[in-house]
């Protein structure tokens, strides 16, 4: 076999294995971004018990972009229904702790009641402020059921500051940052509601 001959069919068998790549890559892809999809709904979704809503959620994004609110942004948020009807606001809400960024998912009830808090990105310290991190987390989970008006705005503070939250123990930056967040996810649902609901329902 001449070396010109082996040059073509090295050429030959490459191209085919680049198609062969090709074609497996792209019948896998839509199975892959399926299962990506399904991986970051139950990774957001887990706030709401399953009975809560009937919709995709994550499919029914909220007009948001990157609303800055005295402590914290909004980069986006999603609407979860049942029968049609609003259950839930998600609010991601980016926020900066001791050590950098703190992204949560802010869940709310239509009447404006929390209905939960989870970390989704964080780099504060290991063992400490990186607690919150952990899920389920107790200290998150203490927050389930306030809203802007429970308590008042001075409410919303750590004890060391005259407000009624206990902190993350030796976090007092991280708590802040987050407490300071929620309060402000809160607020904001409360003053849009109707943007963001089609309700005035109230407490």
């Amino acid at each position: 076999m001449s070396r010109a001959s082996s040059v073509v069919i090295l050429v030959l068998l490459a191209g085919l294995g680049i198609g062969a790549t090709y074609l497996v890559q792209r019948i896998s892809a839509p199975r892959i971004a399926a299962e990506q999809r399904l991986i970051d709904s139950r990774n957001l979704l887990d706030l709401l018990p399953p009975a809560t809503y009937d919709n995709q959620p994550l499919e029914q994004p909220l007009a948001l972009a990157n609303i800055t609110l005295p402590n914290s942004t909004l980069p986006g948020g999603y609407l979860a229904t049942k029968a049609g009807q609003p259950s839930a606001v998600l609010l991601r809400s980016q926020t900066m702790g001791y050590e950098g960024s703190i992204e949560l998912l802010i869940a709310i009830d239509p009447n404006g009641k929390l209905l939960g808090v989870k970390t989704l990105k964080q780099s504060e310290t290991p063992g400490l402020g990186g607690k919150i991190a952990e899920w389920p987390n107790t200290w998150l989970q203490g927050f389930a059921g306030k809203s802007r008006s429970d308590p008042g705005d001075s409410g919303w503070a750590l004890k060391k500051d005259q407000g009624q939250f206990d902190q993350v123990a030796g976090a007092t930056s991280t708590s802040r940052a987050v407490i300071s967040a929620i309060h402000d996810a809160l607020r904001y649902f409360d003053e849009h509601r109707q943007q963001l609901i089609g309700s005035s329902t109230h407490d």
